[in-house]
């Protein structure tokens, strides 16, 4: 799977199709993927020893991960090209300082 935990993804299909979220949890045998505030059910529990209250409770269902899309955030994307850019120039001149330029000299031809 190309997707991690921590990526941003974009959803391409289902109910929550063109949101974003970032994942949560993967589930690497079957191929899915949990991702923060997408495919939110209901789960309905009964109360138990840890839970003394039952109830009604919303949480993320698993997507497959054909349905998700990592995306990168363009602003962080265009802020490091600005940065290579930069130290590319800085190294150009600083090649440039360093190296002397060489005297052309002419010698005239003897008869």
């Amino acid at each position: 799977m190309k997707v991690k935990v921590g990526d941003n993804v974009k959803i391409l299909a289902g109910k929550d199709k063109g949101k974003e979220g970032k994942v949560i949890r993967t589930l690497k045998s079957e191929n899915k993927v949990v991702v923060e505030g997408i495919n939110i059910v209901k789960k309905h529990s009964k109360p138990t020893n840890t839970n003394d209250k039952g109830g009604i409770f919303d949480i993320e269902a698993p997507l497959h991960v054909s349905n998700v899309k990592v995306i990168t955030n363009t602003k962080e994307s265009k802020k490091s090209e600005k940065k290579e850019t930069k130290t590319v120039k800085e190294k150009k001149e600083k090649v440039a300082k360093t190296e002397k330029p060489v005297k052309k000299t002419t010698k005239k031809a003897s008869k």
